[in-house]
């Protein structure tokens, strides 16, 4: 094993480490922390109550998956895509999220298809409510809780790694940032796999992942800044 390897399994085995991975990947897919937004060490590590160690590898998976930037001499930044990033990630999902949910709507349990209708009961919810936040959280966990389903955890890492992204591409490039994943479109997609037609539920993907990639404006970038200490102690 590599010594970057092993710093890379210290931080997915250290609970601490773990935390702030966990709670600054979800303040970036619920669209809390936005592109360039310097991530300093010593407010994370007042933040999280640990030594500059520790924050330091967890930034280092951070960076591993693409969601932060660590830049020589300037610190670490949640990461900022170029135009050209934005089309490979979606090029990517279109690719891979598509052979997901063919294969998924072809093996999946009665209880598995419930467990999708919960979680989309969820959103609705949230929706009806009114709660951005919630329904764009359950709106990018939608999409790794189909790769979960087929119980590998390489799969269900990438998956993940490519809604976070989306998520930073979004902020930068997206026309319409209210709308991270269309309500409808997700319910065509689970009604495909409830039916079990794995053509239909991988042209639906399909669509739906054309949808989102044709709202980007990749000639235009706006500058957005959060306050780091506020969105990371609050609720994620």
């Amino acid at each position: 094993m590599t010594d970057a390897q092993q710093k890379l399994y210290a931080v997915r085995s250290d609970p601490d480490e773990q935390l702030i991975v966990d709670r600054i990947y979800s303040a970036v897919v619920e669209q809390k922390l936005a592109p360039r937004t310097k991530l300093s060490e010593q407010a994370l590590c007042e933040t999280f109550g640990v030594g500059r160690m520790h924050v330091r590898r967890a930034l280092l998976l951070l960076s591993s998956q693409g969601v932060v930037e660590l830049l020589p001499n300037r610190g670490a930044f949640i990461a900022c895509p170029s135009s050209d990033e934005a089309r490979e990630v979606f090029d990517a999902r279109l690719m891979i999220e598509a052979g997901i949910v063919r294969e998924l709507t072809r093996e999946i349990s009665s209880a598995g298809i419930n467990a999708l209708l919960s979680h989309f009961k969820e959103i609705g919810e949230a929706k009806a409510m009114e709660n951005q936040t919630e329904v764009i959280r359950y709106s990018g966990w939608f999409h790794v809780e189909l790769a979960k389903f087929h119980n590998n955890a390489i799969l269900t890492r990438v998956v993940r790694e490519l809604v976070a992204r989306s998520t930073l591409i979004l902020t930068l490039f997206g026309t319409n940032k209210n709308s991270l994943c269309p309500h409808d479109d997700h319910a065509s997609i689970l009604d495909a796999i409830v039916s079990r037609e794995p053509r239909s539920a991988e042209d639906k993907m399909r669509h739906h992942l054309f949808h989102l990639r044709n709202s980007l404006d990749l000639e235009q970038t706006q500058k957005v800044e959060t306050h780091l200490a506020k969105v990371l102690t609050g609720r994620m």
